[in-house]
């Protein structure tokens, strides 16, 4: 059985906009038939990377000097075959994520390499995790907002030589809902990511026209901006 991994950044947890979007694609993922164990970096208490010497790569190789929840992660990290980092865009990540992410260096070889103009590493021999996906949400009308957070993902599955499987992305996610219901459109992006959480399994990849499903826009952008400007306080 495929294992997986899955990390919620969002500070606002189940409540959150990523969490509408996680939550049914990793449903897909186990009616395809793999196991996911889920993770709330805001319920995590991850202290910042500040060891000295890279501790976990030449004085004790695949340990962390540090000792907090990350020692609950790291076990599930090493046997499952897909990370999956969701997390909502702020500037760029949520700082508990961002902790989270920088805390997976136990899990790489201190060997490096020099492959396309780039110096990567790869995880250790007993990490079985070869792919590394996003999900994440926002509040802008546009894909480019992504791009940050996106490329932060991509470079970390580079650096460990692992695979980076895409980015299931949803902008003006807010925009699913009216009322705290979800609307029709909500719904279709609801049973595309499912979609895309079985793809995944089955497939191995996740289809593009799956992927433009679930990030195409919900309202003109013009309209979205003039939502945001008239929230803005009157002098």
């Amino acid at each position: 059985m495929t294992k997986a991994v899955a990390i919620n950044g969002s500070p606002r947890k189940q409540a959150g906009d990523t969490a509408m979007l996680l939550t049914p694609f990793i449903q897909g993922m186990k009616d395809a038939g793999c196991d996911v164990d889920l993770f709330y970096a805001a319920e995590l208490k991850v202290k910042s990377c500040n060891c000295p010497n890279m501790y976990c790569w030449y004085k004790k190789p695949g340990n962390c000097c540090l000792k907090d929840d990350m020692d609950l992660l790291y076990p599930p990290l090493r046997e499952a075959e897909i990370l999956i980092l969701a997390t909502p865009v702020y500037v760029p990540l949520p700082g508990e994520m961002q902790n989270v992410i920088n805390r997976l260096c136990p899990l790489m070889e201190p060997l490096l390499e020099f492959r396309d103009d780039r110096t990567r590493a790869r995880f250790r021999k007993d990490v079985k995790i070869s792919k590394i996906l996003l999900v994440s949400t926002g509040g802008w009308w546009e894909k480019g907002n992504f791009d940050t957070v996106t490329r932060i993902v991509r470079e970390l599955a580079e650096d460990a030589s692992a695979q980076f499987a895409g980015a299931v992305i949803r902008p003006h996610a807010f925009m699913m809902k009216q009322d705290g219901k979800l609307t029709s459109d909500g719904e279709a992006i609801i049973a595309a990511a499912k979609k895309a959480g079985k793809e995944l399994v089955q497939d191995g990849a996740i289809n593009h026209e799956t992927l433009d499903t679930i990030s195409r826009p919900l309202i003109p952008e013009s309209e979205l901006r003039n939502i945001y400007n008239s929230l803005i306080p009157q002098q």
